[in-house]
């Protein structure tokens, strides 16, 4: 059970979001409560916990306002598994596409990675200690038992030979410790390459029977091992993916996986709107649109999932659904989807302002994540006040002239007006670069003025 989600409050939730995320604090609203509520549930008596079913969410906005990483933000934060997926990609069950119930297999992988990385912390130092142990033997093999007289003698802690073995191998732990071993060469035993399975069933609402026959053929198959050599500092690493893999339980890690995904899963439905379609219609895409509503139903409603590592309920996962819905609106959905997600916000566009924000604020902004990318390259890159502001107003006239795709549309005019510093980074001489809004007027100016050009370069 993720630990951070009995801890945060509503308004700690939204604070922590605001460090990543500009505006939209409608939605961080929500998904604050709705979180919260989940902790709410889990204080609750038995027999009413069962009762109580999460209020899904429903996001309504255009692309680029921030729907996903709001989502995908919120389950880092409390540790929770996260899928995102597209409507669009799945179909009714009988055509060709993948099974709605995909998602949730995709969910319970998505949690025993994180099972699995919390595990693999605990027994770090253990591992790191038998590694250690596993390097000497290598490095230093221990003496085999010596026959004679008729019975065995070995070189224990007592005899010469056994008391010469413990010192050298004390002096070799010294060195090992203090880094000096790190070029010599071991050699271990690795695991063969097994050959990539081939898809046998075509179609995508048969993955579950290809995945059981899969596992099938794995444990049929002998795992076959072949000696590699490597110096120490190679090897170390592998070792240590060996030894935290002896030491975690994959049964109990899949037993934590499924209730943590039954229990904190969170799924993100993108796209939602491009599946409504006319109830009447009984030809043409609207057929599929349906039939993926009516798929999509009961696992959203509460049903139970048969995965490779066990029945998943998917009662209280939290469903995230989002959309544009520029042409269809939500009543367009079928009635009993609508009510299975209660709570609807609406996205607001984006300003000039927002953007101004977007460059400067969160803690992974465009600005910081290109410094740090040409940072790599020696070179120090600065952007003054009154070029930031030029982007963003750029980003926001293009964006209104244009399609409207939100902040995606700021990716696109820093890359272009620092692709040439980008190309010359390597063999330049002066080592700072300063982004004026001269420079940034230079490269974009003309484009954005000239619709058919933005529309195609910007």
């Amino acid at each position: 059970m993720p630990q951070q989600e009995t801890e945060l409050t509503p308004r700690q939730i939204v604070a922590e979001l605001d460090r990543d995320i500009v505006g939209q604090a409608d939605a961080k609203r929500a998904v604050a409560v709705a979180l919260r509520n989940r902790w709410r549930r889990r204080q609750l008596s038995d027999e009413l916990r069962a009762q109580v079913t999460p209020k899904n969410i429903m996001l309504i906005g255009p692309t680029g306002v921030g729907k996903t990483e709001i989502a995908r933000r919120l389950a880092m934060l409390v540790g929770a598994p996260f899928v995102k997926t597209e409507a669009t990609k799945y179909t009714e069950v009988g055509y060709y596409g993948r099974d709605v119930e995909s998602l949730i297999r995709d969910l319970v992988e998505a949690a025993i990675l994180l099972v699995k990385s919390t595990e693999r912390e605990a027994v770090q130092e253990q591992a790191k200690a038998r590694v250690e142990t596993r390097l000497l033997d290598l490095l230093l093999p221990p003496p085999k038992p010596v026959m004679g007289w008729g019975h065995e003698h070995e070189h224990g802690a007592g005899s010469e030979p056994g008391d010469r073995f413990q010192r050298s191998r004390d002096k070799l732990k010294q060195q090992l410790e203090a880094g000096e071993l790190e070029d010599r060469e071991v050699e271990i035993s690795m695991p063969a390459k097994s050959v990539a399975p081939i898809s046998i069933l075509g179609a995508g609402n048969m993955e579950q029977m290809e995945m059981d026959l899969q596992g099938m053929f794995e444990k049929m198959m002998p795992k076959s091992s072949q000696p590699r050599r490597m110096t120490v500092k190679d090897a170390r690493p592998i070792l240590m993916m060996q030894e935290v893999d002896q030491l975690i339980d994959p049964e109990k890690i899949h037993q934590a996986a499924v209730t943590l995904a039954q229990e904190s899963g969170i799924v993100f439905i993108d796209e939602l709107d491009k599946i409504a379609g006319d109830e009447g219609s009984t030809r043409g895409p609207d057929v599929s649109r349906q039939g993926v509503q009516r798929d999509l139903l009961p696992i959203v409603e509460g049903t139970t999932v048969n995965t490779k590592y066990g029945p998943v309920k998917t009662d209280h996962v939290l469903f995230v659904a989002a959309g544009a819905f520029h042409r269809a609106k939500p009543s367009d959905l079928m009635p009993e989807l609508q009510g299975r997600f209660p709570i609807r916000v609406e996205m607001h566009d984006l300003t000039r302002d927002d953007f101004a924000r977007i460059l400067r604020e969160p803690r992974a902004s465009l600005l910081r994540q290109y410094e740090a990318l040409l940072g790599t390259e020696g070179l120090t890159l600065e952007f003054t006040d009154e070029a930031i502001e030029v982007m963003a107003d750029l980003a926001f006239q293009v964006n209104r002239s244009t399609q409207n795709i939100g902040a995606r549309r700021l990716h696109t005019i820093l890359e272009r007006i620092l692709e040439e510093v980008s190309f010359d980074a390597p063999d330049r001489h002066d080592r700072t670069v300063v982004v004026d809004a001269d420079l940034v007027r230079s490269r974009l100016e003309a484009l954005a003025k000239d619709e058919d050009l933005s529309r195609y370069i910007l």
